[in-house]
C-alpha cells in the first residue's frame, strides 16, 4: 500500500527529492542547470510556464501550491481562518484576509495555550498587582482602571514567535503556523506604566510577569497553561498597554475579554489575555513557559537539528522585520499586460520599517514600493507598488523588508532553531498572466 504524502511534508524531508517526485526534474541546487528538466511537468501543474525559471531556487514549493486553508467556525470569527489545532484551539488568517489598515477582530488570529473562561462578568473582574518590587499588593477593579488612568487606543503589532514555524527544516514542534499569526487591531485601554506606578513599584523591580483566567488543558487548577512576561523598560514604555477593548468595542472572548495586556513588536505570548494578575518581580519572571525553550532561541547559531542546552538559550525580545503581502490573494489570473497592484504590509518588533522591495523574477532584481509611516509607533507599516509582467506565465511577487537598522529580510529560512521561532523569510505570492 502506497503512503500518501502531503506537499509539505515531502518538502521538508527532502527538499531536492521532492523536487523529482512531484514535478520530475533534476535539481542541481548550484549550478541550476537541472531546472530546465521537468519544466514542463511543473508548468503542467501550475498552469503556467514559469517565466523566470532559471532563477527559481531549488527545492522550492511554488507559492501556487502553497496554501491549503480549511474551514473555521466559531461565534464572531471569518470561517476562513485556518485551524490547526482545536486544543487548545489556534487558528491563522489567510494572508489575503488581512488587508484592512487596522485588524477586525473577526480577521485576528487565535492562539491560545489553555482553556478560556466559560463565563465572564466585566462588572466583578479585578486585576491584582504583588510581587517582590510591589511594597503593598493592590487591586483595581475594571471600572476603576478605566476612570482613574488616561484611556489611550493605538494600534499595535501581535505576532505569534512561532509564525512560519512550518517553513523550518528539520520541522519544529508545535503548531505549523504558515504566515497568518499575525494582526494589528487597534487596542484600547490604560497604559501599563500608569497602573505600575500608582502601585509604588521599588527600584528593585526587574521583570512584570502576568497571570491568566484561561484553565490549563489537564483540568489541573494547580498549573497554569501560560506565565509569561517582560523586563521592566519595555513594561513602562508607553505602548504597552492593559486593554478593555479592541476596534472601539469590547475585546473578542478569544482574545482576552474583558482585559488583557497588549505589548506590541513582542512576541504575542507576552500579552498575556483574560488578565487577573500582575507579578512585578526583582528577577526574570519564572512563570509557565519562561524557561526550557519555550519562546526562547539559541544565542549563538547552530546547525540544523542541534541539541541546545537550556543555559545555551536566551527569551525572544524584539520580533525581526518581516512584511506580507495581502493583495492580491496567491494565485491571481489576470491579462499579463494589465498593471499588477501589490500591497501589503510590514513590520519590525521595536523598529521601523525603513524600505520595502518587491521581485518578480525569484530575488535576481528588486523593485521598490511606497511605504507609509506607523500610524504610532509599534503598528505595521503600508506598503504598495505597480508592477508589470513581462510575458504571460506563471510569476511569484516577493516581498522584501528592511528596517531602521539596516537588517533585511532574508531570502531563504533564517537560522534554524529547536522551536521554529523568528521565521522572516521573504514573503511570496504566485501571479498568473494569461
Amino acid at each position: 500500500m502506497k503512503r500518501r504524502v502531503g506537499l509539505h511534508a515531502l518538502y521538508r524531508e527532502d527538499p531536492l527529492a521532492a523536487d523529482r517526485a512531484a514535478f520530475g526534474r533534476e535539481s542541481d541546487p548550484l549550478s541550476r542547470r537541472g531546472f530546465v528538466r521537468g519544466l514542463a511537468a511543473m508548468g503542467a501543474v501550475l498552469g503556467a510556464p514559469i517565466v523566470f525559471h532559471s532563477a527559481m531556487p531549488a527545492g522550492l514549493i511554488p507559492a501556487a501550491l502553497a496554501d491549503t486553508p480549511e474551514p473555521f467556525a466559531f461565534p464572531g470569527k471569518d470561517p476562513r481562518l485556518v485551524v490547526l489545532n482545536d486544543r487548545p484551539l489556534n487558528a491563522e488568517t489567510p494572508p489575503h484576509l488581512l488587508d484592512d489598515p487596522v485588524t477586525p477582530a473577526e480577521r485576528m488570529f487565535v492562539r491560545n495555550n489553555g482553556i478560556p473562561p466559560a463565563q465572564v462578568d466585566p462588572e466583578q473582574w479585578t486585576l491584582s498587582l504583588r510581587g517582590e518590587s510591589v511594597p503593598k499588593p493592590k487591586s483595581y477593579t475594571l471600572a476603576e482602571l478605566k476612570r482613574r488612568f488616561e484611556n489611550v487606543s493605538l494600534q499595535l503589532l501581535i505576532e505569534c514567535g512561532g509564525n512560519g514555524r512550518s517553513e523550518f527544516l528539520p520541522p519544529a514542534s508545535g503548531n505549523q503556523w504558515t504566515l497568518g499569526a499575525v494582526a494589528c487591531p487597534s487596542f484600547d485601554g490604560v497604559r501599563l506604566r500608569d497602573v505600575l506606578e500608582d502601585c509604588g513599584i521599588t527600584d528593585g523591580a526587574v521583570y512584570v510577569g502576568f497571570e491568566g483566567a484561561d484553565r490549563h488543558l489537564s483540568g489541573d487548577e494547580g498549573k497554569q497553561p501560560i506565565s509569561r512576561g517582560v523586563p521592566m523598560h519595555k513594561a513602562l514604555e508607553p505602548e504597552s498597554l492593559i486593554a478593555f477593548g479592541m476596534n472601539g468595542g469590547p475585546l473578542h472572548p478569544l482574545h482576552g475579554h474583558p482585559l488583557r495586556l497588549a505589548i506590541g513588536g513582542w512576541p504575542g505570548s507576552v500579552s498575556g489575555k483574560w488578565l487577573t494578575g500582575l507579578l512585578v518581580r526583582d528577577r526574570v519572571h519564572d512563570g509557565e513557559k519562561m524557561g526550557g525553550d519555550s519562546y526562547r532561541v539559541p544565542c549563538e547559531p547552530v546547525a540544523p537539528g542541534e541539541t541546545v542546552a537550556p543555559e545555551d538559550m536566551c527569551i525572544i525580545e524584539s520580533m525581526p522585520v518581516k512584511s506580507l503581502v495581502t493583495h492580491p490573494a496567491t494565485g491571481l489570473r489576470q491579462p499579463w499586460d494589465h498593471p499588477l497592484a501589490i500591497r501589503g504590509h510590514a513590520w519590525a518588533g521595536d523598529r521601523a520599517v525603513s524600505r520595502v522591495d518587491l521581485s518578480l523574477d525569484f530575488g535576481q532584481t528588486w523593485t521598490a514600493t511606497e511605504l507609509a509611516a506607523p500610524a504610532n509607533r509599534l503598528a505595521w507599516q503600508r506598503f504598495s507598488a505597480t508592477l508589470s509582467l513581462p510575458s504571460p506565465g506563471y510569476f511569484e511577487v516577493w516581498a522584501r523588508a528592511t528596517d531602521s537598522a539596516g537588517v533585511a529580510q532574508p531570502m531563504v529560512i533564517p537560522g534554524w532553531n529547536p522551536k521554529g521561532y523568528l521565521n522572516n523569510a521573504t514573503h511570496r505570492i504566485a501571479v498568473y498572466g494569461v
